[in-house]
């Protein structure tokens, strides 16, 4: 059996995770993870009790219990690269052994679901609205770095998708992959369900004109209208397709919900969207 080189996967002196700084023995099978650390203090009130709280970087953990589930809180920071860290530092906590540095033998299953923020990308998905992501697509080639990639990803869509667009061979070669179909169903069976493109960035990459002009202006408005069967796409956001390419290709179960604060077909934006964010929180605790 293999054994894991420490430069692979650095575990901390106090025999933590090195980025996450958390113990196996403090992560809860099921999490429930978002982008903003101080979203994670806000999820932790609701606890009813506190077992850990740690912070590191942009990485805050709480465990605990909510109505007798044991549940971790967790802030993931912006970004595919991140969720690159924590996906495969969560998989480790709970499938490698860290005193032999081995994969154990019986496989621990993850449920993660990722609530986040999200900008509408179609009239029917308003500000203030829920959206599952019941497929995203990956503008950001990381799931491409990973063997095997091929079986979980939908390249008919894809191929369609980048045909739609005229896409640029300067950029990723886009990926698109599903969410578990059962947490879709088990959390989002009364919202909005779509397709979800994580973009590489917050302002070009999505489409925004600040200073710099855009490669592709039309961009924004041919990824409007597409359609793929009865597809089409639904909303921005920056971390949805490498947790559910990560979690597929590793066998846990993964989706992302979010609140929609934005609809760049409208032009309307909410920056004042705690509330929203608090109830979607609270609705994904009492489901999972």
């Amino acid at each position: 059996m293999r054994v894991i080189p420490e430069s692979e996967l650095i575990i901390n002196p106090d025999g933590s995770v090195f980025h996450l700084h958390i113990k196996p023995e403090q992560l809860a099978d099921k999490i429930i993870m978002m982008g903003d650390p101080g979203r994670v203090t806000m999820t932790a009130s609701f606890f009813d009790s506190i077992e850990f709280d740690i912070q590191s970087r942009e990485f805050h953990t709480v465990t605990g219990m909510y109505k007798g589930k044991r549940i971790t809180a967790l802030s993931h920071g912006i970004g595919t690269d991140n969720m690159d860290i924590v996906i495969t530092e969560l998989d480790a906590l709970a499938n490698v052994d860290f005193e032999t540095r081995e994969i154990k033998r019986d496989f621990k299953q993850l449920t993660m679901i990722r609530v986040g923020t999200s900008g509408g990308m179609q009239p029917h998905c308003p500000v203030g609205s829920f959206v599952v992501s019941e497929k995203s697509i990956g503008f950001d080639g990381l799931i491409h770095y990973y063997d095997g990639s091929q079986e979980i990803r939908e390249e008919e869509f894809e191929t369609s998708f980048q045909r739609h667009v005229n896409w640029s061979p300067y950029h990723c070669s886009p990926y698109v992959v599903s969410a578990d179909e059962g947490l879709v169903d088990q959390i989002g069976y009364d919202m909005i369900k779509g397709v979800t493109i994580s973009a590489i960035g917050f302002y070009g990459p999505q489409g925004r004109h600040v200073r710099l002009a855009l490669a592709d202006p039309e961009l924004n408005s041919k990824i409007e209208s597409f359609r793929f069967g009865d597809y089409s796409i639904t909303n921005y956001e920056m971390e949805s397709s490498a947790l559910a390419g990560l979690s597929k290709l590793m066998g846990h179960k993964a989706m992302t919900v979010c609140a929609i604060i934005a609809n760049r077909v409208a032009l309307e934006s909410n920056a004042n969207y705690k509330v929203s964010t608090e109830d979607l929180i609270k609705i994904v605790l009492d489901r999972m």
